[in-house]
């Protein structure tokens, strides 16, 4: 029952926020979006600051509001409590939320940043730890209480042969998790591959053995841009005007990260912009992995996210389990011509 109102109220709140469109009204009055992110401000999202510098979401009609986040799991909640119309949200979370949720999606994803999820984990060398996930056998493992990487965990120990429960926990704050490595607290840490290049910093690469999710048979969507369905089915205009100005900024950052890493220091001049340019270029081999060649920046093959739908269904005992179409609405993608990375 708290489940059923928690989503009644969060789909008025929704509708409220889902201005009418600007598009209708004349190009003078600019339709407000608020946006999270799925964590901090660094060179993992930099695009979304260059599109905010540069005016392209004013061209398009929007007032965009860029926040940080609590994780790429809140950002789910947060869009469905109608606090946020858009935001940066795991896919495997979002199937595992529309999943508890049956009926018509609350929230879906639109555009598909991470082409391929860059969930890590990474050992210290002189932990025993090495190329191979069975390394991780009884070691102690640094992750946040909710976060996508520790989330996915299953799907890996079920292709490895191994048992979910093979090493120890330690949550641990997304900002100490560097600080319990470097002092070796524990053996092993969850990241987002380009999270980890402050690891990286402090740590030589040859001490570090780094396990991706996906050479152990995982084939994942990782963060998408998710949205209100109210603001879908009431301003679609919106959300396209919003892909359009992102996949914009994304293209140009391919081209070219420097302006895109400027753009987010003018709102965190604090960070710095070789550690970020290093970000990117972790960031840019999931966001235009392979598949992006075929079908463009921010699509999808609709056979894989089936896969990965019927895994998180095996993995988590899901009752019920949603259609692909349900998680991802394809419907307001800028034209493919517009989402090719130019080489």
């Amino acid at each position: 029952m708290q489940r059923r109102t928690f989503l009644a109220s969060g789909a008025a709140s929704a509708a409220a926020l889902a201005a009418p469109s600007v598009f209708a009204q004349g190009a003078a009055k600019l339709t407000p979006i608020k946006f999270t992110l799925d964590f901090r401000i660094n060179g993992q999202t930099a695009p979304f600051f260059l599109a905010e510098s540069k005016g392209y979401y004013k061209d398009e009609g929007l007032e965009v509001t860029i926040d940080t986040g609590a994780g790429s799991v809140a950002s789910i909640t947060r869009i469905a409590s109608g606090v946020y119309q858009l935001g940066l949200g795991d896919i495997s979370s979002l199937i595992e939320f529309n999943a508890q949720n049956p009926g018509t999606p609350v929230v879906q994803a639109v555009y598909q940043y991470y082409n391929r999820a860059p969930f890590v984990i990474i050992g210290r060398k002189d932990r025993g730890v090495t190329g191979e996930f069975k390394s991780l056998q009884g070691k102690k493992v640094a992750a946040a209480a909710v976060e996508s990487t520790r989330r996915a965990w299953p799907m890996v120990a079920r292709k490895q042969g191994m048992k979910p429960d093979a090493f120890q926990w330690q949550t641990t704050d997304f900002s100490a998790r560097d600080n319990v490595m470097v002092r070796g607290d524990v053996d092993a840490a969850t990241y987002f591959h380009d999270s980890a290049v402050s690891l990286f910093a402090r740590m030589k690469s040859d001490e570090l053995a780094v396990l991706k999710y996906s050479d152990a048979g995982v084939n994942l969507y990782g963060n998408a841009i998710l949205a209100s369905s109210n603001l879908i089915a009431q301003n679609p205009k919106a959300v396209a005007a919003f892909l359009r100005a992102t996949n914009r900024a994304i293209v140009e950052t391919f081209a070219n990260p420097a302006p895109s890493i400027a753009a987010m220091r003018q709102r965190e001049p604090i960070l710095d912009p070789k550690v970020e340019l290093d970000r990117w270029n972790i960031t840019a081999q999931y966001v235009g992995a392979a598949d992006t060649r075929a079908h463009g920046l921010g699509d999808i093959r609709k056979l894989t996210l089936e896969q990965q739908v019927d895994e998180v269904a095996e993995v988590f005992s899901l009752k019920t389990k949603p259609s692909a179409d349900a998680i991802f609405n394809s419907s307001m993608l800028p034209a493919r011509s517009e989402r090719s990375i130019k080489a």
